[in-house]
């Protein structure tokens, strides 16, 4: 029985141990494509009492992060898709890989743990509070918005799935990134899981503050905050050609892409000059001049390629299409960089401009340290043995007829106030992506982030991929036109103009302001209940 009794109870503190990891699991099941926001703030609301109650900071620590590890692991999945497309790395890494990224990444729920508790699980007198209370509350919102930020920063930066997109399907609530941003939304967010788990410890304003501030707004129909007039729009055609990723390596998937690229692209029409959109990479022959002629021979001509999309074009059409830029050494004439570009295509068949990629996935475009990571038999995921080098940053370009096109490519769309050119506003983004890497969960979150980032900044964004999801966002957010995964199609229609926004003006610098007011409010419950 003492046996017994001892083994049990071993087993349930394990549990209890645990449990932070399984909450941050089930916290993620509010990101797309699960869409349960309900689960997420219901998750945060047990993490933010066991955070509380953690009796020490090491143990505050300790839950943050196990956490975080659940919670990344869960939004991270998709990440293992891409290794089943690497012949040099076996596709049971991918899993290793995943949990591998989490543990780093839940430092920065780590961290925003121990703020709180160390910041705000004390009482008026400084000692520690019986139950937790709104001053807790909102030091672990400032908290949670500051390392989110951090985590969407350093090293790169990674802010996959931030807190704030659980409320794209409500637009009305998402909507409020057009003021504070993606990451003062995040915390934000755990201020209302912070409110009801001081509902549940029968501490009534704080929860009744957020509830007459955020109830309303979820029943308020998403509809209604789209807007109306399309008059003037400039209107885009988005090719979806739906060839799988598995497809890459035969010898006529260049060709066999074009024709269905061709295909979709529609006919031309005088009186609706079309700005034609294909997907990240959609071209496999080189359209730029100027490299050694065995590229040419082995490729096919640029002029050859520029003069058959050319064909496709009415007298006022353009073509933007995802492409490669190559680099070569003069003298040996040998294959030294690439770059991820979008190449603009018009209908006298001239290259009009080239846009390069700036922010590159590590380990998916360039492998850091290569030599000494190539020695241990690793490679980066997208096939070859060049690296991509990065462009200069979000541009924008002017195209005639068509107004001014700001261009981002893949997951360049998840950094939020890094994805336009401040000096050259553009009237809408366009973000070719491959999502034929990322299974059935990438695309939907990934598309969930590009909507993020229309409303944050006023703008239209218009996402063209190989395998879905293609789509038209208005700039409030909404979905207008849109093609589903897995399926070959076409999309036309107008793109509207929005309006800067107080973020697009602002930028990261509302997420400082917003904590800065939670720390302060604080600190004012603090001194008042002396």
């Amino acid at each position: 029985m003492t046996i017994c009794g001892l083994g049990g109870t071993r087993i349930v503190i394990w549990l209890r141990r645990l449990l932070p990891l399984a909450l941050g699991a089930n916290a993620a099941l509010g990101f797309a494509p699960w869409d349960s926001w309900q689960l997420t703030i219901a998750g945060f609301a047990l993490w933010l009492f066991l955070v509380h109650e953690a009796g020490s900071l090491r143990r505050a620590l300790g839950i943050g992060w196990l956490f975080g590890l659940g919670h990344m692991t869960v939004a991270n999945l998709w990440i293992q898709q891409p290794f089943e497309f690497q012949d040099k790395m076996p596709p049971q890494l991918g899993y290793i890989a995943v949990v591998l990224l989490a543990a780093y990444l839940a430092i920065f729920p780590m961290l925003a743990a121990g703020t709180a508790w160390r910041l705000g699980s004390k009482g008026a007198s400084g000692d520690p509070a019986p139950r937790p209370d709104a001053a807790f509350v909102l030091v672990a919102g400032a908290a949670w918005t500051v390392t989110e930020y951090l985590r969407g920063t350093l090293f790169t930066g990674y802010p996959w799935d931030p807190l704030a997109v659980i409320w794209i399907p409500h637009l009305v609530v998402a909507s409020a990134a057009q003021f504070v941003g993606t990451y003062a939304l995040s915390g934000l967010t755990v201020v209302v899981a912070g409110a009801l788990m001081l509902l549940a410890h029968r501490r009534w304003r704080l929860p009744l503050i957020v509830a007459l501030l955020v109830t309303p707004l979820l029943w308020f129909p998403a509809s209604r905050v789209r807007p109306a007039s399309t008059a003037g729009a400039p209107i885009v055609r988005i090719v979806q050609p739906n060839l799988p990723e598995e497809a890459r390596p035969t010898d006529d998937y260049a060709e066999a892409n074009f024709q269905a690229l061709a295909r979709l692209s529609g006919r031309p029409n005088p009186d609706h000059p079309r700005l034609i959109l294909w997907p990240e990479g959609a071209i496999r022959f080189p359209v730029e001049d100027g490299y050694p002629r065995y590229v040419y021979d082995m490729m096919g001509s640029a002029q050859t390629a520029r003069i058959r999309m050319a064909s496709l074009l009415g007298d006022h059409d353009a073509i933007l299409t995802g492409t490669q830029g190559m680099y070569f050494d003069k003298r040996t004439e040998n294959m030294t960089a690439a770059t991820n570009s979008i190449a603009v295509i018009g209908a006298d068949a001239k290259l009009h401009g080239r846009y390069d990629k700036a922010h590159l996935v590590p380990y998916g475009e360039y492998l850091p340290m290569r030599p000494v990571l190539e020695a241990i038999g690793l490679s980066r995921l997208v096939p070859g043995d060049v690296d991509f080098i990065p462009g200069p940053g979000p541009r924008t370009m002017a195209i005639p007829g068509f107004g001014k096109v700001g261009m981002l490519i893949c997951y360049e769309v998840i950094f939020s106030g890094q994805v336009v050119d401040p000096a050259h506003r553009p009237d809408f983004i366009f973000n070719p992506s491959n999502d034929a890497w990322f299974g059935t969960l990438g695309p939907p979150a990934h598309l969930a982030q590009a909507r993020l980032r229309a409303i944050e900044e006023g703008l239209s964004v218009v996402r063209a991929t190989p395998t879905g999801i293609s789509a038209i966002i208005g700039p409030d957010g909404s979905v207008r036109q849109s093609i589903p995964m897995g399926e070959a199609g076409a999309i036309e229609g107008p793109v509207l103009r929005g309006s800067p926004t107080l973020f697009s003006r602002v930028g990261n610098w509302m997420a400082l302001i917003v904590s800065a007011i939670l720390l302060i409010c604080a600190i004012a419950i603090r001194r008042l209940a002396r």
